[in-house]
C-alpha cells in the first residue's frame, strides 16, 4: 500500500458498542487515500475483536502492551500515523462523507496552515442529530493566535478531535498531547498549533460528536469531583498560555470563572439531550 495522504487515528478503550459505527463512517468517505489506525489501549471488552473483524485493507489495529491512558494513547496515534495529515477520531464519534476530502483540501491548498476545523453535529446515542456546534464565524483563513485567544477567553471554538485535522510534523514539533491535561489535552494542542500561524475554518457540518452521559465529556461537566478537577485544569491551561496570548489578570480571571459556569450549563444540556 502506498503512503496515504491522511491517517485517521482512533484511540480506543472499551468502545465495543460504538466503534464499528465510527469505523464504517470513515470507510464511507468520498476521499479514499487514507489509512485508519485503531490504537486499542488494553480494552477489557470486545473492542479489539470488532476491529479485527473488519476486512478493509486500510484498517490497521495496534494493541498497546500496557494501558497508556488518554494522553499516552493519543500521542501513540500521532506516532503510528504514516501520513502527513492526521485526524484523531474518538471511538464513538462519526464523520460525514466529505469530511476528509474538504479538510484535507484546505491543508493541501494552504501549505502554511497547520490546523483546519469544521462544524459539528451533536448526535445522541442513536446517532440522531439533536443539536450543532459551529466554529467561530469566519469562513476560511484567520489568525490562529486570535482564535486561540477568543477560545481561551470565551469558548473552545476549535472543538473536539473529530472536527479537526492537522499536520503530523507540526504536532510532533510542538510536543504532541500534554499529559499534564487529562481532560482538555486536545484543546491544549489546538492552542499550540494555532500559535504557529493561521488556521482554516470550514462552515460545513462534517462530523458528529456523540452526547453520552457516561463519556469523558459527560463525566467532567457540572458538579462533583471530576467537574472540579476539570475546572481547575482549565485554570492551569489559562496560566500556561496567558503570556503567549497576551491575557492580563482580568482576562485570566474571567476565563476561569466562565469555564465553571459553562460546565454547569453543558452538564444540564447533556442530561437533556443524551
Amino acid at each position: 500500500m502506498a503512503i496515504p495522504q491522511i491517517s485517521v487515528c482512533i484511540p480506543a478503550y472499551n468502545n465495543e458498542a460504538y466503534i464499528l459505527d465510527t469505523i464504517n463512517a470513515v470507510l464511507a468517505q468520498t476521499f479514499t487515500e487514507f489509512e485508519l489506525v485503531v490504537i486499542d489501549d488494553c480494552s477489557k471488552d470486545g473492542t479489539a475483536a470488532v476491529v479485527e473483524a473488519v476486512t478493509d485493507p486500510r484498517v490497521r489495529l495496534v494493541r498497546n502492551e500496557k494501558n497508556l491512558g488518554m494522553a499516552g494513547n493519543w500521542n501513540r496515534c500521532i506516532e503510528e500515523a504514516k501520513a502527513p495529515l492526521v485526524k484523531v477520531l474518538c471511538a464513538d464519534d462519526i464523520l460525514y462523507p466529505d469530511s476528509l476530502k474538504l479538510e484535507a483540501q484546505a491543508l493541501l491548498d494552504n501549505p502554511d496552515i497547520n490546523l483546519v476545523s469544521s462544524d459539528t453535529a451533536l448526535i445522541n446515542m442513536k446517532g440522531e442529530q439533536v443539536g450543532s456546534f459551529k466554529r467561530w464565524p469566519v469562513n476560511g483563513r484567520m489568525s490562529g493566535k486570535k482564535l486561540a485567544r477568543i477560545s481561551l477567553l470565551f469558548n473552545n471554538f476549535f472543538g473536539a478531535p473529530c472536527n479537526n485535522m492537522f499536520r503530523r510534523e507540526t504536532a510532533l514539533a510542538v510536543g504532541g498531547f500534554d499529559k499534564n491535561f487529562p481532560y482538555i489535552l486536545d484543546f491544549d494542542l489546538w492552542l499550540r498549533l494555532a500559535c504557529t500561524g493561521d488556521v482554516y475554518i470550514i462552515h460545513e457540518t462534517l462530523n458528529g460528536f456523540r452526547l453520552r452521559n457516561d463519556s469523558n465529556t459527560g463525566e467532567v461537566m457540572g458538579t462533583g469531583e471530576k467537574g472540579d478537577v476539570y475546572v481547575a485544569e482549565h485554570g492551569r491551561l489559562v496560566d500556561k498560555h496567558r503570556a503567549a496570548l497576551g491575557l492580563g489578570r482580568f482576562g485570566c480571571g474571567f476565563s476561569k470563572w466562565w469555564r465553571g459556569a459553562r460546565s454547569k450549563i453543558i452538564h444540564l444540556y447533556l442530561k437533556l439531550k443524551g
